[in-house]
């Protein structure tokens, strides 16, 4: 506090020192050449211009300052929820250069998480109003081709009836995906934890997605052979959505005559940490930070082509952080990728 006075008062107190200088000293000059010098009355007049200089200073400033300083923040909406206070005015100008420059410092950087945030929401509502489109005017074009007249032929009616049901489908895959996503985002999926063998886990997957990897003759595998169950602690059914989520994108995005291996080891004392690896076609840098964006996709055609909601990897980011855990991704164009997780291992395993 006392700092605090001393820099406040610092202006007035060197502008009140050369003011009272250059009064005394043309005083005493005007004075010594009358040849009637009067020490005493020199005196009483040096301290009282002094501390009339010091009062009308200081309040002036003060006031220029507080009126000016006050029209900037208020320009500027710096004064949200609190309310600018004569008594918190400084006038010494390096500490109000501080404050601005500091206050310019915040602003912008403000700015440019708006300017991030508002990107982002561009390429979402893009993303999703794409995503809800493409299977809405397949939906619709079917219907009004058989309106049209085609309802009159059996076969064809069945036939279009059945691709716009298919269509139908992806709506609702994508409406629940999203669904599951917000309620992830604001905490309302309560997750059920229980311990369970991961290793089995994850053959259930691979039995679930073998006919799916056949169509590419993708190996799905383990790294080893494990011979004793490991058992972890988490929401098994969220967990068989993050593992199924993983190996649907290996085979989606992998080569032909290709594998997808899965790697479950200790990571330190309590945790595991599971890896599903592919020798797919990768992922450039580029795109590595934004992967586990709701709808963002590498390729925009060609995974479009693949079918899916384009949420899958938002999901698993959720459903893991969710667990408190973390989840990372390492790739390399035309070599293949790696994502891996965190999960807490249960005390079965000891």
């Amino acid at each position: 506090m006392v700092t605090r006075i001393k820099k406040s008062y610092r202006f007035a107190l060197r502008t009140t020192i050369l003011i009272s200088s250059l009064l005394t000293l043309v005083l005493g000059i005007f004075l010594w050449n009358r040849g009637s010098m009067d020490w005493p009355l020199l005196a009483i007049i040096a301290i009282t211009t002094s501390f009339v200089s010091f009062l009308v200073v200081q309040l002036r400033i003060e006031k220029f300052i507080y009126r000016n300083i006050e029209r900037i923040y208020n320009d500027v909406s710096l004064l949200e929820s609190t309310s600018l206070a004569p008594k918190t005015i400084t006038t010494d100008m390096r500490s109000l250069t501080d404050e601005i420059e500091k206050f310019a410092k915040d602003k912008k950087i403000e700015i440019d998480t708006l300017k991030i945030r508002e990107e982002y929401r561009k390429d979402f509502l893009g993303n999703v109003s794409h995503e809800l489109k493409t299977p809405l005017f397949t939906v619709q074009g079917y219907i009004l081709t058989l309106l049209d007249g085609a309802m009159d032929d059996k076969n064809l009616r069945k036939k279009y009836l059945q691709r716009a049901n298919k269509g139908v489908e992806r709506l609702i895959y994508i409406v629940k995906d999203l669904d599951l996503i917000t309620k992830l985002e604001v905490g309302d999926l309560n997750l059920k934890i229980e311990e369970f063998d991961i290793l089995e886990l994850v053959r259930n997957v691979f039995e679930l997605l073998e006919m799916k990897a056949a169509k590419k003759n993708i190996t799905l595998t383990f790294d080893m052979d494990y011979t004793k169950p490991i058992y972890v602690k988490a929401d098994k059914e969220k967990i068989q959505q993050v593992i199924t989520n993983l190996v649907v994108n290996s085979i989606k995005y992998g080569q032909q005559n290709g594998t997808t291996e899965v790697s479950i080891e200790n990571l330190i004392k309590n945790k595991v940490i599971i890896r599903v690896t592919d020798n797919g076609e990768g992922i450039s840098k580029q795109h590595l930070a934004r992967i586990f964006e709701r709808f963002y996709r590498v390729d925009k055609s060609g995974s479009r082509a693949e079918g899916g909601s384009g949420l899958g990897l938002a999901i698993v980011k959720h459903i893991i952080e969710a667990h408190n855990e973390k989840i990372y991704v390492e790739s390399v164009l035309d070599i293949g990728s790696e994502f891996s997780f965190t999960l807490e291992k249960a005390a079965a395993n000891s």
